[in-house]
């Protein structure tokens, strides 16, 4: 991590549960950032938005206060820390990932900023993505566009192939046409695939056996924070089967994964800070538009291909954004 980076975390680590007298000024604005993450794995987010907000002239415990929550991979504990921290009063509340469930059970209309992976419509947050209407605004990272660009990466590593697995969690919001999506691009480059859901460690394991029995020949990860949370899992199981996996984050692929394509999920939450600027400065978060992200990477690991004595085609190679091993 850069020198840049280490100062802000610790500044924003060191003011979750004290807020100097100086901070109480009417002047100085409170943020609360709500995390489903441990604090070890979170602060790969918390860094870029506080990155964001120094870029925009927000000086830490001068012009604005921080106060980190983080439900260490339990949603029922974000969700009493949240409510313990409302009573800070915070102007704007910053959610990462599935934070934002625990965001939309508090009381009161506090703006909510989000860095999301489902589809805020859906979820019943937003009216649509142009005009939100209501207290909440941010960025999604689901993007259905690129749900067929896997497949088809998946199909020109293994051309052979023709059965492959779909994993993902039936509870994130926008799986459904997620899967719908995936199985029509399978069949277009004619694969057969089994869906296969885990909402929680345990069912994941269940999922991967099921994949496993079935001698699947590739696998698709519709990326969301439970995959984030067990990569590691999916990455170690992917080499001791041998079944090669593409997901949508850069993190699944630094776990384990052979190749993932999506978003650069930094620049998201970096982005992030905009809004917290402007609802800072007066503006809705009903009228600020939900963004979907601008900077993608595809980043191929090098290390799981060799592993799984897979040649990665040029085609590939040469596109890569980044290269792992």
């Amino acid at each position: 991590m850069d020198p840049f980076r280490r100062r802000l975390l610790a500044g924003a680590l060191g003011a979750v549960l004290v807020t100097p007298a100086k901070a109480r000024a009417e002047t100085v604005k409170r943020v609360l950032w709500l995390s489903p993450a441990a604090q070890s794995a979170g602060t790969e987010f918390l860094g870029p938005f506080l990155e964001g907000m120094a870029a925009l002239g927000h000086v830490q415990n001068k012009t604005w206060t921080l106060d980190a929550r983080w439900g260490e991979n339990s949603r029922e504990t974000l969700d009493r820390l949240a409510v313990v921290a409302l009573a800070g009063k915070p102007d704007v509340i910053v959610t990462q990932g599935a934070g934002l469930h625990s965001a939309r059970k508090l009381p009161g209309a506090t703006p909510v900023v989000f860095g999301f992976s489902g589809n805020p419509v859906e979820l019943g947050v937003a009216k649509s993505l142009a005009r939100p209407g209501d207290r909440f605004t941010g960025v999604t990272f689901l993007a259905y566009d690129l749900v067929g660009k896997r497949v088809e990466l998946l199909s020109e590593m293994l051309p052979k192939a023709r059965r492959i697995a779909v994993l993902s969690n039936s509870n994130h919001v926008g799986d459904a046409e997620e899967r719908a999506t995936t199985l029509k691009a399978a069949a277009h480059f004619g694969l057969e695939a089994t869906l296969h859901r885990a909402t929680n460690a345990a069912e994941l394991k269940a999922a991967l056996n099921e994949i496993a029995t079935e001698k699947a020949e590739g696998m698709i990860v519709h990326p969301d924070g439970l995959m984030v949370q067990e990569r590691e899992t999916i990455g170690r199981f992917s080499l001791e089967r041998r079944i090669p996996a593409i997901s949508g984050w850069g993190s699944i692929a630094e776990g384990g994964g052979l190749v993932t394509y999506g978003p650069v999920l930094e620049a998201c939450y970096r982005r992030l800070a905009y809004f917290t600027d402007r609802i800072l400065h007066g503006a809705s978060p009903a009228d600020l538009s939900i963004e979907l992200p601008t900077t993608f990477e595809l980043v191929v690991n090098q290390r799981t291909a060799k592993a799984l004595g897979l040649t990665i085609p040029k085609s590939i190679l040469v596109r890569a954004d980044r290269m792992i091993g």
